[in-house]
């Protein structure tokens, strides 16, 4: 991909409804369960355009890594923080360097995510925490996925079963975009459907963002209502079904 892409997806990470409210999520689960860290040494994996790698410097020091050379060349020109190019499944760091490991949406770009998660608690200092976001259930699976090199989506006990190995707990777990979540299954089975019924291969166009929106009022709309998502995490509850998947990991 050319930079022309990632500049595109640079101002989608900023404005869409989708990048910036999971953004707010993670920073006030982040906060919150962690006890309002300010000093921790965080390594961010799949940073791409770095919205997530500047929500995390709140909490101490960010080191970032961007598997796509290209992205990350685009990218270096303006984080304030440090970023390499490297694969999540052989990470070039020492082990144990990390108080806060974070994947956000990576995992599923893998076909090994047995090593993922290994290389991530690998790097993970005892003690320290390890926070991955997925995208969840596959009968969801669509053009959104297809477009965006997936490998699968997840439920939350295939994603616990990843970490069931690891010496540590699982101290938060939920799935999340909740309250668009029947919207969004409908939207997916329909188009699934259609394109059985008129025969339509997927041929990876037509993501989530480009046909639900990347910016003005729908996009307002979708961020309100995703904004509940927020609010009710907040307020301590967890949701049983939702596009995505939340989990903290504490390394003993």
């Amino acid at each position: 991909m050319d930079q022309s892409y990632f500049k595109e997806y640079y101002q989608l990470e900023r404005v869409n409804w989708w990048f910036t409210i999971r953004r707010k999520i993670l920073a006030e689960r982040i906060g919150s369960l962690l006890n309002h860290p300010t000093q921790l040494q965080s390594l961010n994996i799949g940073a791409a355009t770095g919205t997530t790698s500047d929500m995390l410097t709140e909490f101490g020091a960010v080191m970032s890594v961007e598997f796509d050379e290209t992205c990350c060349d685009f990218t270096k020109t303006f984080l304030s923080t440090p970023i390499i190019q490297g694969s999540i499944l052989e990470l070039p760091f020492e082990n144990e360097s990390y108080d806060l490991v974070t994947a956000f949406d990576v995992i599923e770009h893998v076909a090994d995510d047995v090593t993922s998660i290994d290389e991530m608690y690998r790097v993970c200092k005892p003690g320290g925490h390890i926070v991955i976001t997925v995208p969840a259930y596959q009968f969801l699976w669509g053009q959104h996925d297809v477009i965006n090199q997936h490998y699968r989506r997840y439920t939350l006990t295939q994603l616990l079963q990843l970490l069931d190995t690891k010496d540590g707990s699982i101290i938060y777990k939920t799935y999340f975009n909740s309250i668009l979540f029947f919207p969004i299954s409908i939207f997916r089975l329909a188009a699934k459907g259609w394109r059985k019924i008129i025969g339509k291969k997927e041929n990876g166009t037509n993501s989530d963002h480009e046909i639900l929106g990347t910016d003005g009022f729908f996009n307002n709309i979708l961020s309100g209502i995703f904004k509940v998502d927020y609010y009710l995490l907040k307020w301590g509850f967890r949701f049983p079904a939702g596009v995505s998947i939340l989990v903290f990991f504490k390394k003993n």
